[in-house]
Parts: C-alpha cells; sequence; structure tokens
C-alpha cells in the first residue's frame, strides 16, 4: 500500500525528513505535563529576533532539570529526588513527578540560554539569518 501524503508532491524533492518530523512530533504532543508558553521576542538593536520557550516547573530545583540539544531535538527532563518520608501531606495538589518534554527545531536553530527564575524555566531560541547564496550551474553540451 502507497501512502500519498502532501509532501509526496514530484516538484517536492527531499522534503520526506519534513514528513518524519511531522510525525515525530504529532506522536510527542498527547501529554500536556508541565504546561508550556513559545513566544516571539522582537529583534532589537543588539539582539537578533528569538523565541522564547517557557515551562512552568514548580517545585524543581535547577539540579533537577537537565535541557539538552540531540539531533535537532530539544529535550527539556525533570527528576525530583524522593520525597521526605517524615512529611505527611493532607492534600497533595503539586505535581512532584517527572517529566519529558521534547521540541522539534528546524534547522540551523540554536539554543542559546535556559534560565530557571519563580518556577519558570525560560529557554531562548534564535535561527541565524543564512546569507543568500546564488548559484549559476554551467550546462555542459553533448553531441
Amino acid at each position: 500500500m502507497v501512502r500519498v501524503t502532501a509532501l509526496s508532491s514530484p516538484f517536492l524533492l527531499g522534503f520526506d525528513g519534513i514528513e518524519r518530523a511531522l510525525d515525530k512530533v504529532s506522536k510527542t504532543a498527547a501529554d500536556g505535563y508541565p504546561p508550556y508558553n513559545i513566544e516571539r521576542i522582537p529583534a532589537s538593536s543588539a539582539d537578533p529576533e528569538k523565541l522564547r520557550i517557557t515551562l512552568a516547573v514548580a517545585g524543581f530545583q535547577k539540579e533537577q532539570i537537565e535541557v539538552t540539544v540531540e539531533e535537532n531535538q530539544l529535550m527539556i527532563r525533570g527528576r525530583q529526588q524522593e520525597e521526605d518520608k517524615a512529611r505527611e501531606f493532607l492534600h497533595r495538589g503539586i505535581a512532584a513527578r517527572q517529566f519529558q518534554r521534547s521540541f522539534l527545531l528546524a534547522e540551523g536553530m540554536q539554543v542559546l540560554s535556559a534560565d530557571l527564575a519563580q518556577g519558570l524555566l525560560s529557554i531562548d531560541l534564535v535561527r541565524p539569518q543564512p546569507e543568500r547564496i546564488v548559484k549559476t550551474i554551467r550546462i555542459s553540451a553533448r553531441d
């Protein structure tokens, strides 16, 4: 059985990686923990335009969170240590579970920084503007 997709046009050559990326994103988007925002930060005279991902990670300390980039995938993992058994909760409404949240980055995206303040983890990303290259292809004649 042949799978027909929007990217299967004969004029779209080499876009099979995008199709795989869309499949991966649709599978990882199901979990809603921790909640997050993505915002665009306009360029200033000193800085280029940035994207900021902000995750609500209340209860986690800096040492309990790991931010990595591997093969254009930004991974954020959080692991809390075992609770103190001497504490007795009458109600437990603050989640104390581990999490893993991933974001697929476009080619060339770079992580600038990660900052944890007041229970919010902010990760700044930038996409450097590629220089425009025009290349003339020489045509050879065969007789």
